[in-house]
């Protein structure tokens, strides 16, 4: 279907515009053949609006005829013929509508003449082609759009497959890990390892629950990292102290699932695993200015080993945040006095609604 016959709006102003036209050709009527403006007028609107619609065979015309595929001389070629063969079209309407209204009385017999036969098919032919050329302007604008959505499509369908490829790298870092923790604790506690194989399960069934979830609440964010801690305690025990605080409000705030898990791991590996005293990791929730604020703080020790590469946990945080918000999210470390402090921070996206808390009636 023709665009413009899509919807009423279009349409009313495609009419409204050739009422314009309708105007225009009355009053070069009124000069050539001594008409009254009212005559003029019966004249030139009716064949104008009929007109109008001859003129929307033009986009079919220029559909039919791509620029990109189609030569130049073929299109002038053929817009021409198009043009003399409707202006001819509404020549002869033009002229029945004429003699219409002289049968009636309506308009002198003077206008049969063929004095306004020249200028309908003049008028005719350039009206024809200057529907053609804006017809090929909409379907070139049509084009374009349709390939920036195109444009859009890959672009998102590119960001969703690095997401789910970064996403994929946690599952396997995290249970390496994990089954580190087991090995180191066989040999000096079984029944530790035991249990602590027991919390491992609950914890792998609680992440794979999470399924293909694109976003999760920053509630349930926080129960996994304490899941994940509860097993380390076993590890470490009376060394590892966990505090887990988020601000009202931020529960229901939706993140990437696993998100802070690679920022936990290194917590404990690089953190409470070289300190020898207790030491507390300390994760919080806050919001302001519309952006969330994660925070993960451990001790460390200053003369700890370093690390010679950037390792897994923090470049898959920093590439899922950037792959999603782009340069509205930040991740910032710092160590200051014996504490290792990460915190990211981006965009609000705030899309799950708090439950609604019910009073019974006494």
């Amino acid at each position: 279907m023709h665009p413009i016959l899509e919807r009423s709006g279009r349409l009313a102003l495609y009419m409204g515009l050739w009422v314009l036209v309708g105007a225009l050709l009355a009053l070069a009527l009124t000069g050539r053949l001594g008409l009254t403006w009212i005559q003029a007028t019966l004249i030139a609107l009716p064949v104008s609006s009929a007109y109008a619609f001859v003129c929307l065979s033009a986009w079919y015309v220029a559909r039919s005829l791509p620029i990109p595929t189609t030569g130049v001389p073929r299109i002038v070629g053929t817009g021409v013929v198009a043009s003399m063969l409707s202006s001819a079209g509404w020549l002869a309407l033009a002229r029945l509508w004429v003699a219409t209204l002289v049968r009636r009385g309506w308009i002198p017999d003077g206008a049969r003449g063929g004095g306004h036969e020249s200028l309908f098919f003049g008028f005719g032919v350039l009206l024809y082609l200057l529907s053609l050329a804006i017809s090929y302007l909409l379907i070139t604008f049509e084009e374009t759009r349709e390939a920036e959505r195109r444009a859009l499509e890959v672009q998102v369908l590119a960001r969703e497959a690095e997401l789910r490829s970064l996403r994929a790298q946690i599952d396997p870092h995290f249970l390496f890990n994990c089954l580190h923790s087991i090995s180191a604790l066989t040999t000096a506690d079984a029944a530790a390892a035991r249990r602590m194989c027991l919390l491992l399960g609950d914890f792998l069934r609680e992440t794979l629950a999470l399924g293909g979830e694109d976003r999760i609440t920053v509630a349930r964010e926080l129960k996994l990292a304490e899941r994940f801690l509860a097993v380390e305690r076993i590890r470490f025990g009376d060394r590892l102290d966990v505090s887990i605080d988020a601000d009202p409000g931020t529960e229901h705030e939706l993140i990437p699932p696993l998100l802070l898990q690679p920022i936990v791991e290194n917590a404990v590996t690089h953190g409470i695993a070289h300190v020898l005293d207790r030491g507390t990791i300390r994760i919080t929730a806050t919001r302001a200015a519309a952006r969330l604020a994660l925070r993960v703080e451990n001790p460390c020790d200053p003369d700890r080993p370093r690390r010679t590469g950037s390792g897994v946990g923090l470049s898959n945080v920093r590439a899922r945040l950037k792959a999603m918000h782009g340069v509205e999210a930040a991740v910032r470390t710092v160590e200051q006095d014996g504490m290792w402090t990460v915190e990211i921070s981006f965009p609000t996206q705030l899309t799950v609604q708090p439950p609604v808390q019910h009073q019974e009636s006494a």
